[in-house]
């Protein structure tokens, strides 16, 4: 049976596999255990980690180091695919206070760093570990490791282990203390998440209200006589408004509309678009009779809703598909990642898109053909993509980007590269034949893998020497310190922007997950929440955050150092 004992004892690849699934297998079991309803989720796999450490099983430092980096890399890369699509609109909506308040989350944090240094006393070394181990940043710990070999030399590599290890001891609450935070605002605030989720739906609704379809009588006499593509030369870009079919008075039944189809008097035109862009159109053309859209009236016209699973589609508008006019078929409106908006000139298809569209069978099944239409496909992960877009943002993640004053460039490392690599690639969703698109199931798959992994080698690392620092003279101090750290700032910036800046709990959790840069407290609030809405959150302070981590860490190191 010695064979068999060298699994859990033992060294090698085996042995490390046996390790990170028990403490998978074990970390999940526990995290399925409610407390008032609270679960931790994957985020117990972070304690059998550590429990299975301190009880003897170890892994190589190399083979953990590994499995911890790419296990990041996947959760953070297929965070990034989700919300890549949506990442920009929800920058440009409310980016700038979630960025701000994000920001002040670090600051806070940087200050009671520097407080707990004098008040407790802390080596400066030990400091600057505390403050990255507290916000689960290791990057920042890497940079003021290059700080200590450029002020001190002589003592570099001591420092470096001391900075180690009060990253260590603080990293476990910084997981844990974001957690607590989330759900002690939820109990201060009596948050029901299912009506904070609602609330944020409403939100959305009211920033992108959904689309409506009317039907409107032709009664001014200026457009009697002007083709349709005229009439909508007369609006400016931003209004999109799609018409689906036509009727003349002296016809029967309705047929689809083409650019060239000219206005007459008391014609009808139904069309679709967002509820102020049909206003303008009803004063311009004339009243809304929605009573005169009869299903008998209607004839033979049918509406599909066909997917765009071929890459030589994606990328072109609907206006570049010029097979649409000559089938008689026309594209209504675009569903992309749940949202509908409506195919103006500007509009690129995506691979997945849903177009649907207008027409008659025959004409619809032809253009089925033509753009995919084939569930199969959709399903189909693209794994060249994938690991071409990882390639990319560990490339992206290692250059260093020089700042003034201090003495090594900040990097955004092995989290914030991919990420971002992901956001950009979703966004683009194709290029030179690749297309950058992931199935949910996937992407839940492989993010789900991910942070298990990270966090069973967190554990796995950490918890050989977690206790017995505990139990020495300084580490209740080191623990204490790294607790201030991890939950004053969070804290005290969720009650401001709950009660000043009315924030919903989903925009909360995502804005503490990112800004203590903490997958498995995104990963939590996902899983508690029963919606990716943090996810967005997290995607778009993460980057900033990352590179202020370092920079603030840096800063945080030079001071101490000239200071004491």
């Amino acid at each position: 049976m010695e064979w068999f004992t060298q699994l859990f004892v033992g060294h090698g690849v085996a042995q490390a596999i046996v390790a990170l699934s028990l403490a998978v297998v074990i970390g999940l079991a526990l995290g399925q255990i409610g407390i008032h309803g609270v679960r931790f989720g994957v985020g117990g796999v972070l304690f059998s980690g550590i429990a299975l450490a301190h009880f003897g099983m170890r892994v190589e430092p190399q083979i953990l180091h590994f499995i911890r980096e790419f296990g990041l890399i996947l959760f953070v890369f297929t965070i990034g695919m989700q919300v890549g699509p949506g990442f920009f609109d929800s920058l440009r909506r409310r980016g700038l206070f979630l960025n701000l308040a994000a920001m002040l989350i670090v600051v806070l944090g940087v200050a009671v760093a520097a407080s707990c240094t004098f008040v407790f006393d802390l080596p400066l070394p030990v400091a600057v570990g505390l403050l990255s181990g507290a916000v689960t940043n290791t990057p920042s710990l890497a940079a003021v490791s290059e700080v200590f070999s450029q002020l001190m030399p002589a003592d570099a590599a001591q420092h470096a282990a001391d900075a180690g290890m009060a990253y260590a001891v603080a990293y476990p609450f910084g997981i844990v203390g974001v957690i607590l935070v989330m759900l002690l605002v939820r109990v201060i605030f009596r948050i029901n998440p299912a009506q904070e989720l609602e609330m944020l739906k409403k939100l959305d609704q009211a920033l992108h209200p959904p689309l409506q379809y009317n039907t409107f009588c032709v009664t001014n006499p200026a457009l009697f006589g002007m083709s349709l593509e005229s009439l909508f030369s007369l609006y400016p870009d931003d209004v999109d408004v799609v018409v689906s079919r036509i009727k003349s008075p002296d016809e029967a039944l309705f047929r689809t509309a083409t650019p060239d189809a000219v206005l007459v008097e008391n014609m009808l035109i139904h069309a679709v678009g967002q509820p102020a862009h049909l206003k303008r159109l009803e004063i311009l053309v004339g009243p809304v009779r929605e009573d005169l859209f009869k299903a008998e009236e209607r004839g033979p016209l049918e509406v599909w809703r066909i997917l765009v699973t071929k890459s030589q589609v994606a990328g072109k508008s609907v206006q570049g598909l010029k097979f649409l006019p000559e089938y008689g078929v026309t594209v209504t409106r675009i569903v992309r990642a749940g949202v509908e908006f409506t195919a103006g000139p500007g509009v690129h298809l995506h691979y997945g898109d849903k177009l649907v569209c207008v027409g008659e069978a025959k004409a619809l099944a032809r253009v089925a053909e033509t753009v995919g239409n084939s569930d199969r496909e959709l399903e189909h992960p693209h794994l060249m993509p994938i690991f071409l877009g990882i390639l990319c943002g560990v490339i992206f993640g290692s250059i260093p980007i020089a700042l003034p004053g201090l003495p090594s460039g900040i990097k955004l490392g092995l989290a914030g590269g991919p990420l971002l690599a992901a956001i950009i690639l979703s966004r683009i969703n194709h290029f030179a034949g690749l297309v950058w698109y992931m199935p949910l199931g996937a992407n839940l798959i492989l993010r789900e893998v991910g942070i298990a992994l990270f966090l069973a080698c967190v554990g796995l690392n950490a918890g050989g020497a977690f206790v017995e620092t505990l139990l020495a003279g300084s580490g209740l101090v080191w623990l204490a310190a790294g607790a201030c750290i991890t939950f004053f700032p969070s804290f005290i910036v969720s009650l401001l922007v709950r009660m000043r800046l009315k924030y919903d709990y989903a925009s909360i959790c995502g804005l503490l997950s990112g800004a203590t840069s903490n997958p498995p407290a995104l990963s939590l609030s996902v899983e508690m929440l029963n919606s990716d809405a943090p996810a967005s959150v997290y995607a778009t302070v993460y980057p900033l955050t990352m590179i202020l981590r370092i920079f603030t860490a840096q800063l945080l190191a030079l001071g101490l150092f000239y200071l004491t």
